[in-house]
């Protein structure tokens, strides 16, 4: 190795990691793994969950406008997971086969890819925000808010894209404690700044934008400081050397990650214009549902994100026995994690709602489509397993499919068919119909997959 790639990779580093990855127990080495994951999703989302909650406090319209801004933000973190989790992918499949100069060059162009197309979505968010928001059904009440709080949120979109992508890229190497400390930083600063700037600076929704701008600009220079120091491999600019057969590897390994995030972002939006003929308090209801079971879910896409390494490495070093027991493990323990959380939700169900709105008819909205989706919330664990293993394993094709059935193929469609039909319920209901759709699916094709490893 030359004196240049001395610099860019620790090779006793890299060594210690492979045999970390292809030799220690898998539920120990996962739960290691997943531990920081989850709490780095439950933290963002309870930062998530703070904006709803100061927003709540002023208006109906405002918390309507939180909806309208999910598909958005959906839309970053698109970008970031499609950079952080292509590069990714093929990284650990590098490192497991101990390639580890080309490892560095994934590193660095998904960091790159990820900053550059957050500053494209800048400008043209920026551009033509006023009817973005109406496009993706704001009302006429709630649209001046949903504007307000974009703004400061859009100017920040190179670093929200490059903090997601970082932290995947830190996971991939088996380093996601590193990734929970960037992301968790911004999030904790947010519980201070969103009520400093909502109400002590009377700044209303467009202080919770600029509070979530601020803090992930904050997380951004976290993690690129904790990438360039402590990173597996570090993170360099001097190796973004992309070519051909390595955008192509980036783009099969993201492009699962960004059908399932785009197609979130379109299925938001189609339920905003399912709930929009019966006004705010249905579009503010589903908001906040979704806020909530973002939880729920961010919970097992954490224990994913702690098997994707360990089925990487594996898989890159032809352990097939050890990438099934990983995933069996994982599709067990987050089965039963979901359905515990799915009977607590059911139990507080009110509750929950009306910290973030007291409206009684947002209560009623809400509280329906948390029992609906309380009582599937648990086939979930079978369907992010099963798109994460094929994500990982490189299977573009199956991986995209499983990602898009979800919240595109199936959600979509029943969204805006059933209320024409069940009127409200329709909505409410329509997320669980779609869950169960797709655990259908994913099973033979999970049977297939897991026979090709034998």
């Amino acid at each position: 190795m030359g004196q240049k790639q001395m610099h860019t990779i620790t090779r006793a580093s890299a060594d210690a990691k492979y045999r970390q990855m292809t030799g220690q127990p898998i539920p120990p080495l996962i739960l290691r793994l997943c531990i920081p994951a989850v709490i780095s999703n439950l933290v963002t989302t309870a930062y998530n969950l703070t904006d709803t909650f100061f927003i709540g406090q002023l208006g109906t319209a405002q918390s309507g406008a939180i909806g309208i801004a999910f598909s958005i933000m959906t839309v970053l973190q698109a970008i970031g997971f499609f950079f952080g989790n292509g590069s990714g992918n093929s990284m650990s499949r590098e490192l497991g086969k101990q390639h580890n100069d080309r490892a560095a060059r994934l590193l660095a162009v998904g960091f790159a890819g990820a900053v550059l197309c957050g500053l494209a979505v800048a400008i043209i968010g920026l551009l033509t925000l006023r009817p973005l928001v109406v496009a993706l059904g704001s009302t006429a009440t709630i649209a001046p808010y949903a504007v307000q709080y974009l703004t400061p949120i859009l100017v920040a979109a190179p670093c929200v894209c490059g903090s997601f992508a970082l932290n995947g890229l830190l996971r991939y190497q088996g380093q996601s404690a590193f990734g929970m400390i960037g992301l968790v930083s911004g999030a904790l600063l947010n519980f201070l700044l969103a009520p400093l700037f909502i109400f002590v600076l009377d700044l209303g929704i467009f202080g919770a934008g600029l509070a979530t701008g601020i803090c992930q600009t904050l997380s951004f220079a976290i993690l690129t400081t904790l990438s360039r120091k402590f990173g597996v491999l570090k993170l360099s600019l001097r190796n973004c050397r992309p070519d051909v057969l390595l955008m192509r590897e980036i783009v099969g390994g993201g492009l699962p990650s960004l059908v399932r995030q785009g197609a979130g972002s379109i299925a938001t939006t189609c339920v905003n214009i399912a709930a929009n003929p019966f006004g705010d308090a249905a579009i503010a209801g589903m908001a906040i549902v979704m806020r909530i079971m973002l939880g729920a879910n961010s919970v097992i896409i954490g224990l994913g994100q702690g098997f994707q390494p360990v089925c990487g490495y594996n898989y890159g070093a032809g352990l097939y026995g050890r990438v099934r027991e990983a995933f069996w493990f994982c599709v067990r323990l987050s089965t039963v994690v979901l359905m515990v959380i799915g009977a607590l939700v059911w139990a507080f169900a009110p509750q929950l709602v009306e910290i973030f709105r007291s409206d009684p008819a947002v209560v009623a909205v809400g509280v329906a489509a948390l029992h609906f989706q309380c009582v599937t919330v648990m086939v979930n664990g079978v369907n992010m397993m099963g798109n994460m293993i094929t994500q990982t394993m490189g299977k573009t094709g199956i991986a995209s499919f499983l990602a898009v059935c979800r919240m595109g193929l199936f959600l979509a469609p029943v969204v805006l068919i059933l209320p024409h039909f069940l009127g409200v319920l329709g909505v409410e209901m329509a997320q669980s119909v779609s869950d169960v759709l797709s655990c259908a699916v994913t099973i033979p094709v999970l049977r297939r997959i897991l026979r090709g490893l034998r």
